[in-house]
C-alpha cells in the first residue's frame, strides 16, 4: 500500500502539486503551485495538506508532529537548498512564514505568522548578513508579536482594552516622541522586544520560545486550531463551508518588505473588487509588512497614479500633496510596478477570473506570495462575469455559473433616493469600501450588535478598525465605518465578500471606545445615534436617509436574461396585492405560484366582515357576512391577474384556522364587541370556542371549506367573476384554484366539485367561460404518499414545504428556536431544515409524491410554494425533482431564477 504524502513542495518554477489539487492544498497551496509551473516569481516552501488537518483533531499536536516530522525536515532542506540559507543558523539564517490555506477562500479567518526562526542569535546573525540592523530587529518585534497574540494568545483582557502588545508599542512611541512606527530606531525596537517577551512572560507564565523548530511545530498547530476558532466557525456558517474541509498550512520561505525605501509589500485586484470596473487597483506600503496592509494601523498608498489620483479626490487632497506625500507605486518604483502590472494580466488571463494577489519586494525585486479569485460585491460579480464574456475571456455558460445566486439579493437591496441625499447632512467623508446604502444606529461593539440586533435595532457598527473577532458584529449590522484602514483593509474585504455597506478610513473621526462617541471637529455622535452610509461613494450622513427600490438593469437585465435561456425550471412569485405582483414581475416573475387569499381579509373594513362570518350562528348568516366580502376579494383578484397579464396566477383557498381573525386579549375583545353592537360575553364565548389545542393541525384548509362550504363559493365566485371582468378587457387569464392542506383525495374531490358548481353558475350568467385549473397543495406526508389517488382529481401540485417539513419533522416552527441552534451546534441536523430542504427526508416525498402523480396524469404540473423556492440549493433539488417552478418571495426571484440556470447547467 503506497505512503500517504502528507507535504508538497513549490520552488524554483516547479512544484509537487497543481492549481487543480484545492481539496487536499488548499486553495492557496493550489495556486502557489500553479504560480511556480507558470514561471511567476514566488518564494520557495511547501504546503502540508487538508488531510492533516483532521489528523491533528483525531491525534493531537504530539501525535501530529510525530506523522508529519519526516516530511516536514526533508521538504525544509530543499527551501534551504534554492535559498542556501538554513533554517536555525545565526550565521546565514533562513526564516519562514506559516500561513493558513482552506479551499475556500476566507480571509483573515485564521492565523498567520511571519519571521519565523529569529531569536536573539538569529536577529544578530540577519543584522550582519542583511547589513541591516533596523530591518533585523523590526522583523524580530514582529515575529514575536504574532506568534505571542497567535500561538500563545496574548490578547486584550476586554473588549475596551487594546492589542497588550499595541499598548506597548504606543508606550515606547510616547517616550520617544515619535508617531510612526518606522520612526522607531534599532535601539527602541530592541526595547520592544525586551518588553515584549517580559508580558509573555508575565501573562502566560512562559518563556517565549527560542528553538525555531519548536516555534515551527507550535506555528502549524496552531493554524490548525484556528480552524475550528469561534470566527472560523461562523464564516464557515455564513458561507456554507464544511467544517470537515479542513485547512492546509503553507510554510514559505520569507521575502521582507520592510528591509527600507526600496522594498515594500501590498495588496491588489485585477479589478475593482467593489465595482467590477477593468481597472488594476491596489494598496501598498513602503518598508512594512503584509499585516500592515490588510490591518488597517497604517492607512496605505496606492497602487497606480489613477488609482492615487482617485482616492485624493476622495479625501479633498491636491495633486502637488498627492505627489509628494502619498505618491503610487507606479511612481516610487516604476521597474517593480511594470513587472507586477504584466503579472497581474497574466495570471487574470491564465485564471479567468478577477485575482486577489500579495506581493512583496525586497530590495526592489518583486515576489508573489498569493494570488486566488477575488471576493466581491454582487454588483461587481455582475459585472465582472458579464464584461469578461463581452471581451471573450470566458463563454456564456461560465458567466452565468460565475455568479453566485445568493449574491443577486445585494443588488436588490432599496439604494439612497437621489432627493433624500441632497436634503441629508454630511458627517465626513471615507473610502467607499463596499458599496450600498445603510442607516442605523451607532455601536462601538461587536457582542453589543450582536444584543442590539436581537432586540430588533437597526445597527452600524463602527470602529477604530476591525478586526475578524468583529465578524459576528459585522454580519448582523446594516452598515460597517471604520477611521483607518484602505480598500484593501480586514473591513473593506469581510464586507465587499458578505456585501455589507462599508466605508472605511474615514481619517476625521475621532471615535472613544471607553465614552462610546465619534467626534468629528466640534460635534460629538453617542452611542445609539442615527446615521447613514453610502458604501458607493463613502459619504457618511446623519440621521436617517429615505431609500428607494433598486431597479433590474444594464448588466443585471442581461444576465438574467442569459439565466432564462439555460434554466429549465420556470420561476413564480409568492404574491397577495398587485404591488408585490408588479415587484415580482419587474424582477423577472413568470408568474404568481402562490397568493395567499386571508392576507387580503385583514386590510380596511374587510376584517369586521370576516368577524360578522365567524360570530354567525348559522349558514344564512355567514353567507349575508360573506356577500359583503365577495366585491372585495373579486376587486383584489381584479387586480392581480390583470398585473400578472396572462401569466398564472395560483389562487390558494382560505388556509388558517378562523381564531387568526379574531382578538385573543380583553380590550381587543371588548372594543370588537362594540363595533359589532353584541355583547363582550358573546364574543369571548365564540373566542373560546374556536380556541384549539394545535391549531396548525387543526381546523384550517380544505377542513374549513368542506365544513362550511359557503366560504369556497364566495373564494371561487370572486376568483372566476375577477378573471371573466379582466377577460374581456382583452387581457388573458391563466386562473389556477388551489385547496390548502388535503390529506385524502376525498377532501379533494368534495372542494372540486364545490368549485366547478359555482363556475359553472358564473359562466352562465356571463355567457362567457375561461379555462382554469383546481389542484392542491401537497403538505401533509400522507398526501406525497397517496398523490396517485390525489392526482386522479388534481390539475396540478404544488409542494408546501413550510407545513411538509414541519409535519415530517414533527417540529413546530413557532417553537423549533428552542433547541434548533443546538441542534447545528451539535451536528444532529447540518442545516436548519426551515431554510434548506431536506433532501433525504421531505425531498424523498415530494419525488415520490411528483412520480406517483405523474403515474396517473404524465403531464401532471408540479411545483413548490414554500420558503425554500427562493433558496439557491433548495432550487437545485426542485430541477433535479423534476418540478416545473418554483414559487418565492418577490425579491428572491432573480436569485431563484439564476440558482434554476446553475441546475441546469450543472446538469449538462
Amino acid at each position: 500500500m503506497p505512503k500517504t504524502k502528507r507535504v508538497y513542495t513549490f520552488g524554483n518554477k516547479q512544484a509537487e502539486g497543481n492549481g487543480k489539487m484545492r481539496e487536499l492544498l488548499g486553495g492557496k497551496g493550489a495556486n502557489l503551485a500553479e504560480m511556480n509551473l507558470i514561471g511567476i516569481p514566488v518564494p520557495p516552501g511547501f504546503t502540508i495538506t487538508t488531510e492533516v488537518c483532521a489528523e491533528y483533531y483525531t491525534l493531537g499536536k504530539e501525535g501530529v508532529v510525530k506523522l508529519i516530522k519526516p516530511e516536514v525536515e526533508a521538504a525544509m532542506k530543499g527551501v534551504e537548498q534554492i535559498m542556501n540559507m538554513k533554517f536555525g543558523d545565526s550565521a546565514n539564517p533562513l526564516l519562514v512564514s506559516v500561513r493558513s490555506g482552506a479551499r475556500a477562500s476566507m480571509p483573515g479567518m485564521m492565523d498567520t505568522i511571519l519571521n519565523l526562526g529569529l531569536n536573539d542569535e538569529v536577529v544578530e546573525g540577519l543584522a550582519k548578513k542583511m547589513n541591516n540592523p533596523r530591518f533585523a530587529w523590526d522583523s524580530y518585534r514582529r515575529f514575536v508579536q504574532m506568534y505571542g497574540d497567535v500561538v500563545m494568545d496574548m490578547k486584550p483582557q476586554s473588549k475596551e482594552d487594546e492589542d497588550p502588545f499595541e499598548e506597548i508599542i504606543d508606550a515606547v512611541k510616547k517616550e520617544k516622541g515619535v508617531k510612526l512606527d518606522t520612526d522607531l530606531t534599532t535601539d527602541d525596537l530592541k526595547e520592544l522586544v525586551k518588553r515584549f517577551k517580559a508580558a509573555v512572560k508575565k501573562v502566560t507564565g512562559k518563556d517565549f520560545p527560542t528553538d525555531p523548530w519548536e516555534q515551527l511545530w507550535g506555528a502549524v498547530c496552531a493554524v490548525f486550531s484556528s480552524w475550528m476558532n469561534e470566527r472560523a466557525i461562523l464564516y464557515r456558517k455564513l458561507n456554507n463551508i464544511p467544517a470537515e474541509w479542513g485547512t492546509a498550512v503553507n510554510v514559505q520561505s520569507m521575502v521582507f518588505g520592510n528591509m527600507g525605501e526600496t522594498s515594500a509589500t501590498g495588496v491588489a485586484f485585477t479589478r475593482d473588487a467593489a465595482t467590477g470596473e477593468d481597472i488594476f487597483n491596489g494598496e501598498y506600503l513602503v518598508n512594512a509588512q503584509g499585516e500592515d496592509v490588510v490591518a488597517g494601523i497604517r492607512t496605505p498608498q496606492e497602487i497606480t497614479i489613477e488609482g492615487s489620483r482617485r482616492w485624493a479626490e476622495l479625501q479633498g487632497i491636491s495633486e502637488s500633496e498627492r505627489a509628494t506625500k502619498y505618491p503610487s507605486l507606479e511612481e516610487v518604483m516604476p521597474a517593480a510596478f511594470t513587472e507586477l502590472n504584466e503579472i497581474q494580466q497574466h495570471l487574470e488571463e491564465y485564471f479567468k477570473d478577477m485575482q486577489d494577489i500579495e506581493f512583496t519586494i525586497q530590495s526592489g525585486k518583486l515576489w508573489m506570495l498569493q494570488t486566488r479569485s477575488g471576493k466581491r460585491t454582487g454588483a461587481a460579480m455582475v459585472k465582472i462575469a458579464m464584461d469578461m464574456l463581452a471581451e471573450g475571456m470566458i463563454d456564456a455558460k461560465t458567466a452565468v455559473l460565475r455568479v453566485e445566486p445568493a449574491k443577486l439579493d445585494e443588488l436588490l437591496h432599496p439604494v439612497f433616493d437621489s432627493a433624500a441625499l441632497k436634503k441629508a447632512i454630511i458627517i465626513s467623508k471615507g473610502l467607499p469600501a463596499s458599496p450600498g446604502a445603510a442607516t442605523g444606529q451607532i455601536v462601538f461593539f461587536a457582542d453589543d450588535a450582536e444584543k442590539w440586533a436581537a432586540e430588533g435595532k437597526k445597527t452600524i457598527l463602527v470602529r477604530i478598525e476591525t478586526s475578524p473577532e468583529d465578524l459576528k458584529g459585522m454580519t448582523l449590522s446594516e452598515g460597517i465605518l471604520t477611521a483607518r484602514g484602505g480598500m484593501t483593509s480586514h473591513a473593506a474585504v469581510v464586507a465587499r465578500g458578505m456585501g455589507k455597506c462599508c466605508v472605511s478610513g474615514a481619517g476625521d473621526l475621532v471615535i472613544d471606545y471607553k465614552n462610546r462617541t465619534i467626534t468629528v471637529g466640534t460635534k460629538t455622535y453617542k452611542e445609539g445615534d442615527w446615521i447613514s452610509l453610502n458604501g458607493s461613494t463613502g459619504v457618511i450622513y446623519e440621521g436617517k436617509v429615505a431609500t428607494k427600490d433598486a431597479e433590474v438593469s444594464g448588466d443585471f437585465a442581461k444576465l438574467m436574461e442569459l439565466a432564462d435561456e439555460f434554466a429549465h425550471l420556470k420561476v413564480r412569485a409568492n404574491a397577495d396585492t398587485p404591488r408585490d405582483a408588479k415587484t415580482a414581475f419587474r424582477f423577472g416573475a413568470q408568474g404568481i405560484g402562490l397568493c395567499r387569499t386571508e392576507h387580503m381579509f385583514f386590510e380596511g373594513d374587510r376584517i369586521k366582515a370576516v368577524r360578522e362570518m365567524i360570530l354567525a350562528d348559522d349558514e344564512e348568516g355567514r353567507r349575508k357576512a360573506l356577500a359583503k366580502l365577495l366585491p372585495m376579494q373579486r376587486g383584489d383578484f381584479e387586480g392581480l391577474f390583470e398585473t400578472m397579464n396572462g401569466h398564472p396566477v395560483t389562487v390558494r383557498l382560505l388556509d388558517p384556522p378562523l381564531h387568526e381573525f379574531v382578538p385573543h386579549f380583553e380590550k381587543e375583545m371588548r372594543d370588537m364587541a362594540a363595533e359589532m353592537k353584541v355583547s363582550y360575553e358573546v364574543i369571548k364565548n365564540k373566542v373560546d370556542a374556536l380556541a384549539e389545542s394545535n391549531p396548525m393541525l387543526g381546523h384550517r384548509g380544505c377542513r374549513l371549506g368542506n365544513t362550511y362550504p359557503e366560504i369556497t363559493e364566495m373564494q371561487t365566485r370572486a376568483i372566476i367573476e375577477a378573471a371573466l371582468n379582466i377577460k374581456k378587457k382583452g387581457i388573458d387569464v391563466h386562473v389556477e384554484i388551489m385547496v390548502p392542506l388535503v390529506g385524502t383525495h376525498r377532501e379533494l374531490r368534495a372542494q372540486k366539485a364545490v368549485i366547478d358548481a359555482v363556475a359553472q353558475e358564473v359562466f352562465a350568467e356571463h355567457n362567457m367561460i375561461i379555462d382554469y385549473a383546481v389542484g392542491t397543495m401537497i403538505e401533509i406526508p400522507r398526501a406525497a404518499v397517496t398523490a396517485n389517488q390525489i392526482a386522479e382529481v388534481a390539475d396540478f401540485f404544488s409542494f408546501g414545504t413550510n407545513d411538509l417539513t414541519q409535519m415530517t419533522f414533527g417540529y413546530s416552527r413557532d417553537d423549533v428556536a428552542k433547541f434548533l441552534p443546538i441542534y447545528l451546534e451539535k451536528g444532529i441536523l447540518k442545516y436548519d431544515p426551515f431554510q434548506i430542504i431536506d433532501v433525504n427526508g421531505v425531498g424523498q416525498l415530494v419525488r415520490e409524491a411528483v412520480f406517483k402523480g405523474r403515474s396517473v396524469k404524465p403531464q401532471l404540473k408540479c411545483g413548490i410554494c414554500g420558503e425554500h423556492g427562493g433558496e439557491p440549493t433548495s432550487v437545485e433539488f426542485c430541477h433535479y425533482a423534476g418540478l416545473n417552478y418554483v414559487s418565492c418571495s418577490p425579491y428572491r426571484v432573480p436569485i431563484a431564477c439564476l440558482a434554476a440556470a446553475h441546475a441546469a447547467l450543472k446538469q449538462q
